[in-house]
């Protein structure tokens, strides 16, 4: 069965992309089928995999806006098991254009149903905010992941964030769950990273990942150089981190789909 993970948060600089990247390259070095959707208009998911977001030709717009279907954009990556659904500057006028369509909240749901049968997982990066193409993103999810910086502003951002899973898990899509939560860019020396990660476990006791994403200078790096942290520096915390992150969440699935009905 193919589980599909939107990464959201509509607070920016949280390590979102970073994340959805790294999880989806984990889960492919994992021997897992993957699929990492590029809903952002930044286009730096597609970058970080070594796409030249201004050569794409066809990406995500077209498949949401022309109906062109999802299997005609995909594009390989260095990672055998890990395939790419592009964005383009173009998305940037989507939710702009969506605004006029019926069923505006579903137009990306068909299409990933369309090829879910060929991945064991697919990601979707959601740009960085709570616009149409997330609520599509969430419309079309099984789950949402949260990437979580441990300081002070990211606990509010994370309450408008959960009124937005509320409201689509009430009225778009009833099964939407959960995932999880995950720190990252922390810092174990600073006492603030110590009580928001306090906090996050007294509110969502079951729902904060084991991992937790530390400051990485090479995770930082690994962007520029089109690669996932697992191809720039295998050996690097970060690198380890995701590994880590993408093996706790193969696990829980595997336990939820063993668990009695």
């Amino acid at each position: 069965m193919t589980k599909i993970i939107a990464v959201a948060n509509q607070k920016g600089g949280v390590g979102k992309t970073t994340t959805a990247i790294n999880l989806a390259a984990s889960l492919a070095v994992l021997e897992k089928t993957t699929l990492l959707v590029d809903l952002d208009p930044q286009a730096n998911a597609t970058s970080g995999l070594g796409q030249d977001k201004a050569l794409v030709e066809r990406g995500i717009y077209d498949a949401l806006m022309e109906g062109i279907p999802l299997s005609e954009i995909l594009l390989p990556t260095a990672l055998p098991k890990l395939m790419l659904a592009p964005s383009q500057i173009d998305l940037a006028g989507a939710e702009v254009e969506m605004v006029e369509r019926q069923v505006r909240e579903f137009l990306l749901k068909p299409l990933v149903e369309s090829i879910a049968g060929n991945y064991q997982y697919i990601i979707i990066d959601c740009p960085p905010s709570l616009g149409l193409l997330t609520i599509n993103a969430l419309t079309a999810a099984h789950s949402v992941l949260i990437p979580l910086q441990a300081e002070y502003y990211a606990l509010e951002g994370l309450g408008q964030l959960m009124n937005t899973f509320d409201l689509v898990k009430e009225g778009l899509n009833p099964a939407l769950e959960m995932e999880g939560i995950l720190l990252t860019m922390f810092d174990s020396r600073l006492n603030l990273a110590q009580q928001v990660a306090e906090e996050l476990h007294k509110h969502f006791p079951e729902k904060v990942y084991k991992t937790v994403i530390n400051r990485s200078v090479r995770l930082a790096e690994a962007p520029s150089h089109g690669k996932p942290i697992i191809l720039y520096d295998v050996n690097s915390q970060g690198a380890q981190g995701y590994l880590s992150l993408a093996r706790e969440i193969v696990k829980a699935e595997k336990t939820k789909n063993n668990r009695p009905s």
